[in-house]
This record gives C-alpha cells, sequence and structure tokens, in this order.
C-alpha cells in the first residue's frame, strides 16, 4: 500500500534526476507527454526511486524482469550511478527494446514466451547474487516514484483535472497516480480486451491471472494485477474501461495524425478508450490522458482505419 505522502517523498529523492514531461490542451482534453522521459517511457521515475531508496548498492548492482520498458529505466538509472544492470526480457520482447537495453549497458538475457518466465529467472539471480531485485510495478518504492506524474500534472494543469486516463499493464502506473491525486481526481484504468489484469481483478474482489496477448502485449503484457495496484485501486475508487486492438491503432495513428506524437500501442492505451468512446465524459468533466511510451518503429506509427481529426473547441 502506498499514500500520497509516499509519492511526495518519491519527488523530493528524483528531484533533478528525472524530467518535467509537458502538458497542453488540445480538443478539450489535458495531454501529459510522459513519453518524452528518459528511456521512453514514465518507468524511469520508479526506477530511480527504488534504487536511491535502497541506499548502497550491492556489488552485484541491480536485476529486472521486463517486456522492454522497465528494463530500460533501470538500465539507464543503473548506469547513472555506475552500477550493474541485468535485466531478463521474454522473447517476444521488441527488437527495437532489446537493442537500447544492451546501449545502455545491461546485460541482457532472453528467457520464456511470457513475461512470468523472465520474472522467474530474474528473481532467481537476485537470490544467488545478492542483487538489488527492481520489480516492474509491485513494489512501494517504484509505484511511488511512477505516482510523481500525478503531482506534476496536478500543478501543471493548477487542479484543473476530473478524471485521468491511465493504460494499466500490472497496475504500478495506476497506483502511484491514484495515491498522489487521492481526494483531488479520480483515476481510469485503461486495458486491452486482450490483457485486462485490473478488470478481471475488480470482478473478481482480488488478483488473477488472465492470458495476456494482442498489440500491447510488450508493454502491457503483465498476466497478474498488482497487489499493490488492487489495494489501491479499490481504496480510491479506480475506475476500469476496456478497448479492443483496432482502438489502440487507431488512438496511435490519430496521435501522430492529428498532433505528431509518436508513442507505442501501449502508450496510446488511455487515448483509446477516448477516442473511441469506451470512456464517455460527462458534461464538463475535465479529462487527462496520460501517454506513458513511446518505443516503437516510426515505420508503424499510421493505420488505414484511424478515425479523422474531429471538429472540437478546446475548453
Amino acid at each position: 500500500m502506498i499514500s500520497t505522502s509516499d509519492v511526495e517523498q518519491a519527488a523530493e529523492r528524483i528531484r533533478g534526476r528525472v524530467r518535467r514531461t509537458p502538458v497542453f490542451a488540445e480538443d478539450g482534453v489535458w495531454f501529459k507527454l510522459e513519453q518524452l522521459q528518459h528511456t521512453g517511457s514514465f518507468k524511469a521515475r520508479g526506477a530511480f526511486n527504488r534504487i536511491i531508496a535502497a541506499g548502497s548498492l550491492p556489488a552485484a548492482g541491480v536485476v529486472a524482469a521486463s517486456g522492454g520498458n522497465a528494463g530500460l529505466a533501470i538500465a539507464y538509472a543503473a548506469r547513472e550511478f555506475g552500477v550493474a544492470a541485468r535485466v531478463y526480457v521474454p522473447v517476444t520482447a521488441p527488437a527495437v527494446k532489446v537493442a537500447k537495453l544492451r546501449e545502455l549497458g545491461a546485460a541482457v538475457e532472453l528467457v520464456g514466451e511470457k513475461y512470468a518466465d523472465a520474472h522467474d529467472a530474474a528473481v532467481k539471480h537476485a537470490a544467488n547474487s545478492g542483487a538489488l531485485f527492481c520489480h516492474p510495478y509491485d513494489q512501494p518504492e517504484i509505484c511511488a516514484g511512477q505516482g510523481t506524474i500525478g503531482l506534476e500534472l496536478l500543478e501543471q494543469t493548477g487542479g484543473d483535472v476530473d478524471t485521468i486516463l491511465v493504460a494499466v499493464g500490472g497496475g504500478g502506473l495506476l497506483a502511484g497516480i491514484a495515491a498522489a491525486v487521492e481526494g483531488r481526481a479520480r483515476v481510469v484504468g485503461v486495458e486491452p480486451r486482450t490483457a485486462p489484469t485490473l478488470n478481471a481483478a475488480l470482478a473478481a474482489g482480488e488478483p488473477v491471472r488472465v492470458e495476456v496477448s494482442g498489440v500491447a502485449a510488450d508493454s502491457l503484457g503483465a498476466s497478474l494485477l498488482g497487489d499493490i495496484a488492487y489495494a489501491v485501486a479499490t481504496r480510491t475508487d479506480a475506475g476500469s474501461v476496456l478497448v479492443d486492438d483496432a482502438a489502440i491503432l487507431d488512438a496511435r495513428a490519430a496521435l501522430w495524425d492529428r498532433y505528431r506524437l509518436a508513442v507505442e500501442t501501449g502508450g496510446a492505451t488511455a487515448f483509446a478508450a477516448l477516442l473511441g468512446g469506451a470512456y464517455r465524459p460527462a458534461p464538463g468533466e475535465r479529462v487527462a490522458v496520460l501517454l506513458c511510451g513511446a518505443n516503437t518503429d516510426p515505420a508503424t506509427l499510421t493505420s488505414p482505419t484511424a478515425a479523422p481529426p474531429a471538429a472540437r473547441t478546446p475548453r
């Protein structure tokens, strides 16, 4: 479990280590551009908070399991502190992310078809070597670090936000932001219909394993919602909506066509709920969309089914 005070402490720890990413209002919506963060995703925030909060680091350095973005963040933060990083990734991880991991100096191990396989290997390495294990989404320091986005968003918008749409994989991002803005805004988790960890957990009354597939599985491919995310989601009454793969691809293409914003499929998932109608704001509701990642092949940004730009006036 984490609280607003945990997120505030994380913000102090990582100040000067991460970028304060921009916010802009367009078509009546706030967009938080976290895809411009170090290593191309929000994950750098949690990585720095986890490593700094640990204090002195073991000689074996740090280890993580990741479909890509969390590993990139851990590798980047480790390099900043001059310590070794080992990252276990499933063989399905995008080549662009694996190449970047190696460029950042991490030792990369390809293990299994799914994230769970890479996770088990990373945990085993941590136990055998003494390396600091950095979970991609279910550690208090990781979640609190991600939550600093919520504090920034409230500051940048003057608190002029009622609802924040956030993509969900394992739930660390949702947990952090929901804790950060508790009592000031509501968070709604958006997931691919083919990877519904939050939706399934809320329906079952506890985190349950789900089958994972689809266009965003490389970044939203956790098969089980984190315990921290479940606890924070239920405490803060976080919402949950599901979107189809086609809606995600349309949203990604629309972000490029309308605003020249390049994001990965996971990064477009929150916007897909708004663009495709899975989430329909009430009259006067002030909505923010978090664009959370940009590690993608630019050649794939457009989609033949992308919706045309809407003719709406920004608030």
